[in-house]
């Protein structure tokens, strides 16, 4: 079997568990607690809290099989099809919520399952670099580094609307494609030695990169309605991370000529189809939550 089918399967299986991972800490997220609370006094509630910590264990296979994934092929590839997890969550939150899902919701679904595959297929994307320089990466600080900070204070200055949460998922999803480059160097350096992987920058970089991605996540979620960071935070990761694959790691595609414009359209409808079916499930997950608050008889 080549490395692209490899890395391809193992993506696949870090996209199922970690939507079953995302749909355990959407809920634990709203149901940790009901008073307003900051960024941090969220983050440290939900380390008291025990579905959340199971969610956590299972994105975390997700996670390592995304690690294995990188370790056989491109970014480029592995978060494209790390998208699929939102076809894998649609059935997973409407079991939890106790409703089906909907003919609208599956139509979205094939439309984004029939984009991913025409990207891997069309796009022939080939890996690049393992790793970058430290020059290279003080650059990709220096870019993202403000922007992520402006989104923050901006959230934090329109806290209570809609944006606030748009903003915040943005500042998640840039660090959570971030992690996948990261990955990528960290699973590099594990096969050279445990040694050094130890000495290296990239692992405590990535460490710290996974755990604010996750604070970021779940004050996202708490900023505002499901509806707008679940979609913002979904396609952004994707976006970012084969963007810094090309342009920190050197990946590219090659879809040939004939290709570009197919590969455009499948980008276009990958996109539109991902926000239409986070937002189905962000209203389906904010609709179970609000009955399941609601007392007997009200």
């Amino acid at each position: 079997m080549a490395k692209a089918d490899i890395a391809a399967l193992l993506a696949l299986g870090a996209a199922l568990f970690i939507a079953i991972g995302d749909v355990m800490h959407q809920r634990s997220a709203h149901e940790v607690t009901e008073d307003k609370v900051g960024h941090l006094e969220l983050f440290l509630r939900l380390l008291k809290d025990t579905s959340w910590w199971l969610g956590s264990a299972i994105a975390a296979i997700g996670f390592t099989l995304q690690a294995a994934a990188l370790g056989f092929g491109s970014v480029l590839l592995v978060q494209a099809l790390l998208v699929t997890s939102l076809l894998f969550a649609l059935p997973i939150s409407a079991r939890l919520s106790h409703r089906t899902v909907t003919r609208w919701e599956w139509t979205w679904a094939a439309l984004l399952a029939a984009a991913v595959a025409v990207i891997v297929i069309v796009g022939n994307p080939t890996e690049g670099h393992s790793r970058a320089s430290l020059e290279t990466w003080t650059l990709v600080i220096a870019v993202l580094g403000p922007l992520m900070v402006l989104c923050v204070v901006a959230a934090g200055m329109l806290s209570g609307r809609p944006i606030s949460a748009v903003l915040l998922a943005v500042v998640s999803g840039t660090l959570w494609g971030l992690f996948a480059v990261l990955t990528k160097g960290v699973v590099d350096l594990l096969d050279h030695g445990l040694w050094h992987l130890i000495r290296a920058p990239e692992l405590y970089a990535w460490a710290a990169v996974g755990v604010a991605g996750t604070a970021w996540q779940q004050s996202s979620f708490r900023a505002g309605a499901l509806t707008a960071s679940l979609p913002t935070m979904t396609i952004t990761e994707p976006i970012v991370g084969s963007v810094l694959g090309v342009v920190v790691l050197g990946e590219t595609l090659r879809p040939g000529e004939a290709g570009w414009f197919t590969l455009a359209v499948a980008v276009v409808v990958m996109v539109v189809s991902t926000v239409a079916l986070a937002r189905g499930e962000a209203v389906a997950s904010s609709s179970a939550a609000a009955s399941h608050q609601d007392p007997p008889g009200h």
